[in-house]
């Protein structure tokens, strides 16, 4: 029987998996050890609640934090670590066998459905942002797509323009963070 050929990745993927990953791990730890202290403290104030909209607090005790029973930041102490990992990996110049790939690409798209979940879920049911989730919103698309474009080398006119999706992404996040908690910004004004 015979077995794919391993696959490497070029350096800016290499790079790309490996900060994405360091991100979304050093935020995934700051959200496990507040949540613990919270656990420990029901009086604790996590360091990131900086206002009634930008408050770690108020989303932490929720139920869309614990989706599964267990702090969502669990998941992506392990999800971000096997990242960071792959990433380093390919920057030692390690290769992967095709069903790695698929199985990252899997595990992206898992992510970024369940980001746009936690996305809604903190604008139109929470109404508090925490910034170590956006963080993590931040990583996780950029993560599936440029996998995506790996696996798919042949989509030449999407990777001729891989900027436009990310660009779109965060230019929509952007939007709906200011249109929902416009009433509190324009306070700052």
């Amino acid at each position: 029987m015979a077995t794919a050929t391993p696959i490497g990745a070029s350096r800016a993927q290499a790079v790309l998996l490996t900060v994405c990953g360091a991100l979304g791990l050093a935020a995934s730890a700051v959200l496990t050890a507040d949540k613990i202290r919270l656990l420990q403290n029901p009086d604790y104030v996590p360091g990131c609640n900086i206002n009634p909209i930008i408050s770690c607090g108020s989303v932490m005790r929720t139920p869309q934090a614990e989706v599964f029973g267990f702090p969502n930041s669990l998941i992506g102490l392990a999800a971000f670590a096997a990242v960071l990992a792959a990433g380093v990996g390919l920057l030692a110049g390690a290769t992967y066998r095709p069903w790695f790939w698929w199985t990252l690409q899997a595990g992206t798209v898992a992510g970024l459905g369940f980001v746009l979940w936690l996305i809604d879920q903190a604008l139109y049911e929470i109404g508090a942002l925490c910034p170590y989730c956006m963080v993590v919103w931040a990583v996780v698309l950029p993560l599936g797509w440029y996998t995506l474009l790996h696996n798919r080398p042949n989509w030449r006119t999407a990777a001729r323009y891989h900027w436009v999706l990310p660009a779109l992404w965060y230019a929509g996040i952007a939007l709906l963070v200011l249109n929902r908690f416009w009433y509190y910004w324009r306070t700052l004004l």
